[in-house]
């Protein structure tokens, strides 16, 4: 079934301990999106400016499971770019800069023929926005929703009534920590719960990822990246959350079982995201490389 993702295309320059990208396609909803295609349909809906390189948009062309009919270009426009440089360690980065440009104006229009999406996918934007957008699929089986620290900070009253409509939340541990007032992913997962959501997914970078759900818990270990250099983490989360979400729409369901074997593959498509700058290496992957990490991964990890 079509999978609908809405966030931010963007232009990104990266600096790590090794080496550099500069002027990238980046961006929340490019990178959930070219991740969760290996699996479903997608349904793109995002603005750019008319800055916009061509060649960023032939890279997502490249993807036919890929709808950009909702891709909106403002020739008078900037589109949003982010600049970072990551610490020796690579699980911390500083921001060099940051230009919002389309964010900072009406967000993009939903197509009449995306209305009909049963499976959608809120990446991060401010929560207003992701509400707005949310209700324009009355007929969703399911919606899942990405948020950061800075809407927790500056936009909390607006982040709850969001967490009070949506069926899923993915973060961070820090950022449920710090919404919550829990260290314990497991405590701050329960604790969201009762905003509203079904179940909450934390991420915890090199420590995995816990699934709290009314119906249980479930822990997922990282994908060992001993022989797999990090390069770069940039979309590590998105391209989980895309492969997550990609599983859920390709099998219909979002049971606790299908969300736990959803974590496998969206621990698999971010390990691939780290190998190199940008989406670089999600361009040259195809499914048998996905299928057979995956089988490796599970067999490791005893997930189904």
């Amino acid at each position: 079934m079509p999978l609908l993702v809405t966030g931010t295309i963007g232009i990104d320059s990266l600096h790590a301990p090794t080496g550099q990208a500069e002027r990238v396609l980046g961006g929340s909803c490019a990178y959930f999106a070219v991740a969760a295609s290996f699996l479903a349909p997608v349904r793109l809906v995002g603005a750019v400016g008319g800055d916009w390189p061509p060649e960023h948009r032939a890279q997502l062309e490249r993807f036919r499971n890929i709808s950009l009919e909702g891709l909106e270009t403002r020739p008078s426009s900037r589109t949003f770019a982010w600049g970072g440089r990551y610490l020796d360690d690579m699980n911390r980065r500083e921001t060099l800069f940051t230009d919002l440009g389309v964010l900072e104006e009406a967000p993009p229009s939903v197509p009449p023929s995306f209305r009909d999406s049963r499976f959608v996918f809120l990446g991060n934007t401010h929560p207003a926005v992701q509400l707005d957008l949310l209700r324009q699929f009355p007929n969703r089986a399911i919606a899942v929703c990405d948020t950061m620290d800075l809407w927790i900070n500056i936009s909390r009253p607006e982040l709850i009534r969001l967490f009070e409509e949506v069926d899923g939340v993915v973060l961070n541990d820090q950022e449920a920590s710090q919404l919550t007032e829990q260290r314990n992913a497991v405590s701050a997962g329960r604790a969201m719960l009762d905003l509203g959501p079904s179940f909450v997914v934390v991420k915890k970078g090199e420590h995995g990822a816990v699934l709290v759900h009314r119906d249980g818990i479930a822990t997922i270990p990282a994908f060992p990246s001993a022989s797999h250099q990090v390069v770069d983490p940039t979309g590590a989360g998105d391209t989980f959350a895309g492969g997550l979400m990609g599983h859920i729409a390709s099998t219909g369901r979002h049971d606790f079982e299908s969300l736990h074997a959803g974590l496998a593959w969206g621990t698999v498509m971010a390990s691939f995201t780290i190998e190199a700058f940008g989406l670089e290496r999600l361009l040259r992957l195809d499914r048998g490389q996905i299928d057979d990490r995956l089988r490796a991964f599970q067999s490791a990890a005893r997930v189904g």
